[in-house]
């Protein structure tokens, strides 16, 4: 009679290699989403200098993030999100009827967005921490965290708060981008 065969088991909390998968890929789908929410905001403020130069930068932020994301797919051999055409076409039009609702709404929709990223991005260095092998990956998160906050901050000096029906607003795209994180984990 042969000895039992032992059993590994993750436990919740466990560090595993899939938890790391997931968190590359949903970084990825969130920082795609973000990038084609300034892409339809600049859509329609491509007229307006002072803001499209504001809009501009955090867009290029989001693509440095994005393209570090990209990489570690790459690298890491993780697929993308089977939803990106969603998040390609859920994202501009976000973007862009928030704009044609006012500075102020497509500003919310940063805050919003940006507020449930910075919780996101927190939860995952508090993970990471536990994990000595992945300096790289929590040190950029650390700095992509810190300029999203920057975003946020921006959305707030630019009159955020003023925009009509601000609490439903920020609620509705706070949910939504809740539901599309746990979704990416997944998909």
């Amino acid at each position: 009679m042969s000895a039992p065969r032992k059993i590994k088991r993750t436990l919740p909390g466990d560090q595993t290699s899939s938890n790391i998968e997931s968190m590359i890929r949903v970084d990825h789908a969130g920082e795609y989403g973000a990038k084609r929410i300034y892409e339809g905001q600049l859509a329609v403020f491509n007229q307006d200098p002072r803001l499209k130069r504001t809009i501009q930068h955090m867009a290029e932020q989001e693509q440095v993030h994005l393209d570090f994301f990209e990489r570690e797919l790459v690298r890491r051999q993780v697929r993308p999100t089977a939803l990106s055409p969603l998040w390609h076409v859920a994202g501009y039009a976000l973007g862009a009827i928030t704009a044609r609702m006012g500075e102020e709404a497509a500003m919310a929709c940063t805050v919003a967005v940006e507020t449930v990223i910075l919780e996101h991005y927190q939860s995952q260095l508090e993970v990471l921490k536990k994990n000595p092998k992945e300096k790289k990956l929590r040190a950029a998160i650390k700095k992509f965290k810190a300029e999203e906050e920057e975003h946020h901050d921006i959305g707030i000096q630019h009159d955020a708060e003023q925009a009509v029906a601000y609490p439903l607003l920020i609620r509705i795209i706070e949910t939504g981008a809740r539901l599309a994180i746990g979704i990416a984990k997944r998909i």
